[in-house]
């Protein structure tokens, strides 16, 4: 039997037999590249997708329920749940160049407790009341890490530590954010070149938009029309249809199901397949 080269079959045809064979698929493996089109509803979709893109937390919920840092490397609780640390990130940046600093954290997160850095990259949060699910919460997006605790709108002029940066945008009418070079997310997260959300409120529109191909996702469309039309996708499925996406995206295994559209993390989360 010929050897074969595996440099030479994972660039050919064969690559995708060999996937199949073993139950895996050329669409589960993520890609860099592309604009992701999406249209949404005259409702929160723009102001969730475009906070996914631009902000981050302390911590995030995967897909798959597990908590996980973003902003936060480690936390530390005391016996009582009631004194917390958080150890920050040192190269997370803010899209105007500014470096995350502990003040940063300080601002947003006064609401939950006292707080206190104890050093650039420490934080002490000390709550009133206990609470364990304390890094469940701050996942939320109600939390999300701004510059100087700087207000999250108008959305043009929103500067986060996210994956995507503004390139322009308009409250709810569209958003376009840009990848950021060399984010600390790379090769994890932010596999689109940019993503567009485009406000679109009439549903059949948006459904008339992903059918022509103008857009690649379809948030809420009507359904009339999109039944039974190949090349598209549906989630959760074809009789919910919370989603109508095209089959040039690509999705991941698992989709968030914590909050709307998987959990407002389709721009880090998605790819063009």
């Amino acid at each position: 039997m010929t050897r074969i080269d595996r440099r030479a079959l994972f660039t050919s045809g064969a690559a995708a037999a060999l996937l199949a064979a073993t139950g895996a698929s050329l669409a589960d493996t993520p890609k860099s590249g592309g604009v992701l089109r999406i249209a949404v509803p005259r409702d929160d979709s723009l102001d969730r997708l475009a906070r996914g893109a631009v902000f981050d937390t302390l911590t995030e919920i995967a897909p798959d329920g597990t908590l996980r840092g973003e902003l936060a490397t480690a936390w530390q609780t005391d016996s009582e749940a009631r004194v917390w640390t958080f150890d920050l990130r040192a190269d997370a940046v803010f899209h105007d160049g500014a470096a995350l600093t502990a003040g940063d954290v300080l601002a947003v997160l006064s609401e939950v407790g006292r707080a206190e850095a104890l050093a650039p990259d420490r934080i002490r949060i000390e709550l009133a009341v206990a609470n364990p699910g304390l890094p469940f919460l701050l996942a939320d997006t109600r939390f999300v890490i701004t510059r100087d605790g700087q207000s999250v709108s108008p959305l043009q002029q929103a500067n986060g530590t996210g994956c995507y940066r503004v390139e322009r945008a308009e409250d709810g009418r569209h958003f376009r954010g840009r990848r950021v070079a060399g984010h600390y997310k790379d090769g994890h997260a932010g596999w689109l070149e940019a993503v567009d959300i485009i406000v679109i409120p009439d549903p059949a529109v948006r459904a008339e938009a992903l059918r022509d191909r103008y857009v690649d996702v379809s948030v809420l469309p009507a359904a009339q029309g999109l039944r039974g039309l190949g090349g598209v996708r549906f989630f959760p499925n074809e009789s919910e249809m919370s989603l109508a996406i095209s089959g040039t995206v690509g999705l991941p295994r698992r989709i968030g199901r914590g909050a709307p559209l998987d959990d407002g993390r389709i721009a880090e989360r998605w790819w063009m397949a």
